[in-house]
């Protein structure tokens, strides 16, 4: 007995004085701008420029300026907009790729001064500024490096094609980011849109010091690689500083044991839906996101650590049109209806957060966020369940990075006791909330049966597979392909896809179904998508299982596996 005793205190000491160590670990951490910007979840970019005249992405100067009389312009209208959504702050594109300047400016004459708008003397950068201070919202800005009329075209960050030209250009564009800054301030939010050449940094540090800055050899943020408003999982907010340094990290960059501190930032347009437009055109509304999508992008963002900065865009009265309002108040509408009343919540800082119920209660999400000023100390978790008082406990969810919010979501189960446990950590974990919610909706992304939603099954980033070397992966389809139909497995890139030498290759796949190998039943149907015929039900016994050797492409990428039911 008293070896034993021995042996218990020893391991008391020596288990605390391992969890001290770990605390001092050197975990890159926030600054308080990063800490302040990552608590806001959800943003609004407002795309405003002729190209809504002309009916295209970009300015191409085609449409007088002297005809843009902006009948209904309400700057009070784009902040009631926002705050049927929740977003704590409006990023306003002052300067777009075309040059447009939206501020009373005299380094150009293409702006607002020169429309009849107010007889010239109409300035919608102080007006937005004097009506987010009126709605408690903050004020960002992106002014875009680049004009053509300079000869600084699309994707240069400022470089003139003409060097001879780079001085004079480099002089007028600091002089615009010195307005944006220091006449409509406080700005929190500076974005760089394609990084920036042009010396800045010292106007940032002297007119912005507390604003966080996209792109460019300033950089506090990154973007995340793709405009389909997904961030993604996991999600490290750390990075190598050289990769910081480039002032085009994206996530694609992220890396858990960093030494820089950069978190990234999800944009995504409404009009998304079965199209890709950041202005306002005729006849799009056949273009605004569902509210499914809607959901699914705030799951893929804010549900996995991230900011959601979602487009919206006025039309050419300058009002944002009623259609669009109507989606953004029920996308509002339903986060507060999933998300207001938690069943119950715990904190703390310890290796397992336990909540106990009174009775067998249903539930199908938590909610995870850490304590941001101590940085990301979660690496590895499980979201566990029991229904039989702790005596045996289910897996729910397995996850990875947490940071300032964590959504987890998995089919509806009855349980009395829900546990969330810290499996890997860099250091003691500091848990400021752990929730639970039994999330019902009348959107079909809720109805189990449907199958119809994809569901994310698998993750990789740029350390998972190699590009020479094939990997053995092995996915667990059997909770995911439960009924007769067809299903569809998509590797689905989210970092510059568009690129050839960016995905996954296969080769070698094999299905196990029926208790036994049934290769008949799978197809390789494009370059990262699977359809599998399921045609009659089997026992419970008999697992699902895909097998395959996987190779990444020449580029790194990052991505997740998403299965989907498509026949029923």
């Amino acid at each position: 007995m008293k070896k034993n005793l021995t042996a218990l205190i020893l391991l008391f000491v020596f288990g605390n004085t391992a969890l001290n160590a770990q605390d001092k670990v050197n975990i890159p951490l926030p600054s308080p701008a990063q800490m302040h910007w990552l608590q806001k979840e959800r943003m609004m970019f407002v795309h405003f420029d002729p190209s809504a005249w002309q009916g295209r992405e970009y300015d191409n100067h085609s449409y007088p300026i002297e005809k843009m009389h902006l009948s209904a312009l309400n700057t009070d209208q784009w902040c009631e907009t926002a705050r049927l959504w929740g977003a704590k702050t409006i990023l306003f594109v002052a300067k777009h790729t075309g040059g447009f300047c939206w501020w009373q400016t005299q380094t150009s004459e293409y702006g607002i001064r020169n429309t009849p708008w107010k007889g010239g003397r109409g300035d919608v950068l102080k007006d937005l500024s004097e009506s987010c201070k009126k709605y408690g919202l903050e004020l960002g800005v992106y002014v875009y490096p680049g004009d053509e009329t300079w000869g600084a075209g699309i994707g240069s960050g400022g470089k003139t094609k003409d060097p001879a030209k780079q001085e004079a250009y480099n002089k007028v564009f600091r002089q615009q980011i010195k307005e944006t800054l220091t006449q409509y301030g406080p700005i929190s939010e500076v974005w760089f849109d394609g990084s920036c050449i042009i010396p800045v940094d010292d106007l940032l540090r002297e007119y912005a010091p507390d604003a966080v800055v996209f792109q460019g050899p300033s950089a506090s943020l990154r973007w995340v690689g793709n405009e389909d408003g997904i961030g993604p999982d996991p999600n490290w907010y750390t990075l190598s500083s050289k990769d910081l340094a480039t002032g085009v990290a994206t996530a694609l960059h992220s890396d858990v044991n960093g030494d820089a501190y950069a978190p990234v930032e999800v944009n995504v347009p409404l009009m998304k839906h079965g199209g890709h437009k950041w202005f306002w055109a005729p006849n799009t509304d056949h273009l605004l996101m569902t509210d499914e999508e809607l959901m699914m992008r705030y799951y893929k963002s804010v549900g996995r650590g991230s900011i959601l900065l979602l487009n919206s865009t006025p039309d050419t009265s300058g009002l944002i049109p009623a259609s669009h309002v109507a989606r953004y108040r029920a996308f509002g509408e339903e986060i507060v209806a999933r998300f207001d009343r938690p069943l119950k919540r715990s904190s703390g800082s310890k290796e397992i957060i336990e909540i106990s119920f009174r009775k067998p209660t249903e539930i199908n999400h938590t909610v995870l966020q850490e304590k941001l000023s101590k940085g990301q100390r979660v690496v590895e978790y499980v979201i566990e369940g029991s229904a039989d008082k702790g005596r045996t406990w289910k897996t729910l969810y397995s996850g990875t990075s947490v940071g300032h919010k964590k959504i987890d979501r998995f089919p509806t189960v009855s349980i009395d006791k829900v546990r969330a446990r810290f499996v890997k950590t860099k250091a003691m974990p500091d848990i400021i909330n752990f929730a639970v919610y039994d999330v019902k909706s009348k959107l079909k992304d809720m109805n189990e049966e449907a199958g119809e939603y994809p569901v994310v099954i698998g993750n990789w980033d740029r350390t998972t597979f190699d590009s020479i070397e094939w990997k053995d992966l092995t996915l667990d389809l059997t909770p995911h392909v439960s009924k007769i139909g067809q299903y569809e497995i998509k590797f689905q890139t989210l970092i510059e896809s568009w690129r050839p030498n960016i995905g996954l290759d296969f080769k070698d796949w094999q299905l196990e179904m029926y208790g036994h190998e049934m290769n008949s039943a799978i197809k390789q149907i494009d370059g990262h998508t699977f359809r599998i015929d399921r045609s009659q039900q089997t026992l419970d016994e008999f697992k699902t299982v895909l097998r395959v050797r996987v190779k990444r492409k020449p580029l790194n990428s990052f991505g997740e596996i998403v299965i989907r039911r498509i026949t029923y």
